[in-house]
């Protein structure tokens, strides 16, 4: 038997702030990294873009970056089990945690 500290729910609900902190943490870095090179951004969707349109993350990740946006914002107004279990098997994927990676190896390989 798993002890209650490990049930579902708690797994969905480390995993799932995690990921919000996580994204947090992405935005706003790429955001000072944007401001060092002299760009303005001022929310998640705008440095996303800004990143693309610099060539510094592959254009691949776009539909992924603006999903994080949606999954993020929803997981913030979430009250629903159903629906966090659903926003955890989304961001329990590979390509969310090698979105994650590309950005912060991309991010590296460009350091200002």
């Amino acid at each position: 038997m798993i002890p209650e500290i490990f049930s579902e729910e708690f797994i969905i609900e480390i995993t799932t702030k995690r990921f919000e902190y996580t994204y947090e943490s992405m935005w706003k870095t790429i955001k000072e990294f944007l401001r060092i090179r002299g760009i303005e951004c001022n929310s998640p969707k705008s440095c996303f873009r800004e990143l693309l349109k610099e060539g510094i993350i592959p254009q691949e990740l776009e539909p992924i970056l603006y999903e994080m946006i949606v999954l993020r914002n929803t997981l913030v107004h979430v009250y629903d089990e159903e629906q966090a279990r659903e926003i955890y098997n989304r961001i329990s994927k590979k390509d969310i945690l090698e979105t994650f990676s590309t950005v912060l190896s991309s991010l590296e390989k460009e350091k200002p």
